[in-house]
């Protein structure tokens, strides 16, 4: 038995000073239940997917889902955690509850509320995702974690600067027309390459505009059997759902290859009875402009050390022949860690089923998602198709 999304919510990414933890969640709660057409009664589980490590003082956020309706009461609810693939991980144990037949309808939220954090904080909050022997005295926080990939990838393939602005500029540009982006600006390719006073390196050859976000936002599904799906006004099908963990200490790997994101890919692809040529687009982890860059030769885009030159070519442009985040991915749209990967799955569903509005990928059919915990470590594969 697989699972099918049949409604779901999205609050705008950026910062929320004015909400809490709670209320975001509260509010796509409610909203993804009105648009699956239910009533809260309906719902046999739910997760939280709240990766939280030090950024909300309010911990134990599992039941503050239930502060969205009184029925929810009693409900089974569960938080779920996995380093930036939190979001992906809670909508995974939703498809398990579907697939052991132990819940019919399952509520799925992410949540993060980062910018109330002090900037040196948010640095160590977002550095435990990584393994703290080997990389907790790292510069930067993640993004030196990032810059240190970025300069063994350069110190193997040569200089890849031409390709991270350009998967930049991509994202800044398709985010420019999402309106749930943190950041709606087309800063164009030459900006996104040269290092200045408003984009300065910040952790080896990574510049501000190859970081991702700090952001607020929430973002929620609904999940359920295939039956049930087709009696709702909508309905997208996992043809695959994969999930792969590596090595978290990046010396046990070789980190330029992301293998635990390649077999991820592998298995989704062999599962669904598909292929990379049949995807209409791809909704992909750009933490840093780095991680797409080596993203596209774990899926299979390009040969190792040629990610870059993919990047130049055009083909991830959302009119080319694989629009590689069309929502302007984390990089424009924000990366609230627990949110992420339930929102990427939302965009993908709105895709899908024709309500993506100005980031509408033409004639989608199939769409795929990774979302990544850590450095390659939590990867996580959904492939996407509408059948109501």
């Amino acid at each position: 038995m697989t699972a099918c999304i049949i409604g779901w919510a999205h609050t705008p990414f950026g910062k929320h000073s004015d909400e809490t933890v709670e209320s975001l969640v509260t509010r796509v709660a409610r909203e993804a239940i009105d648009h699956a057409g239910l009533e809260a009664g309906d719902i046999d589980e739910i997760y939280l997917g709240h990766f939280n490590a030090g950024f909300s003082a309010q911990d134990f956020t599992a039941s503050l889902v239930l502060q969205a309706d009184d029925a929810f009461r009693f409900k089974p609810t569960t938080r779920v955690e996995n380093a930036c693939a939190t979001g992906s991980a809670a909508v995974h144990q939703g498809i398990k509850a579907i697939r052991a037949g132990s819940a019919r309808r399952v509520l799925v939220v992410g949540v993060e509320q980062m910018t109330t954090t002090p900037g040196p904080q948010i640095g160590a909050n977002l550095l435990k995702a990584s393994y703290l022997p080997e990389d907790g005295d790292t510069p930067a926080g993640f993004a030196g974690v990032f810059g240190k990939i970025a300069d063994s990838y350069f110190q193997k393939y040569g200089d890849q600067s031409d390709g991270l602005a350009a998967i930049a500029a991509k994202n800044h540009k398709n985010g420019v027309d999402n309106p749930w982006a943190q950041m709606r600006k087309d800063l164009g390719y030459e900006f996104c390459r040269a290092e200045s006073d408003k984009n300065p390196y910040v952790a080896g050859p990574l510049k501000r505009t190859d970081c991702s976000l700090v952001s607020d936002g929430a973002a929620a599904i609904v999940l359920t059997d295939v039956t049930t799906a087709m009696q709702a006004p909508r309905a997208v099908l996992f043809r695959a759902a994969e999930h792969v963990q590596d090595f978290l200490p990046m010396s046990k790997r070789d980190i330029l290859a992301f293998e635990g994101c390649a077999l991820g890919w592998k298995k989704a692809f062999a599962n669904s009875k598909t292929s990379l040529d049949d995807l209409s687009f791809v909704e992909t982890h750009d933490c840093f402009t780095i991680a797409e860059l080596i993203e596209y030769e774990a899926m299979g885009l390009a040969k190792p050390g040629q990610g870059g030159d993919f990047a130049m070519s055009g083909e991830t442009q959302k009119d080319g022949r694989l629009p590689v985040n069309p929502s302007g991915g984390l990089k424009a749209k924000g990366h609230p860690i627990g949110a992420t990967g339930v929102s990427m799955h939302v965009l993908s569903a709105m895709q899908l089923t024709g309500e993506a509005g100005g980031i509408q990928v033409k004639d989608a059919e199939l769409g795929g998602i990774f979302n990544m915990g850590g450095a390659a470590v939590a990867n996580y594969v959904s492939i996407l198709e509408r059948i109501r």
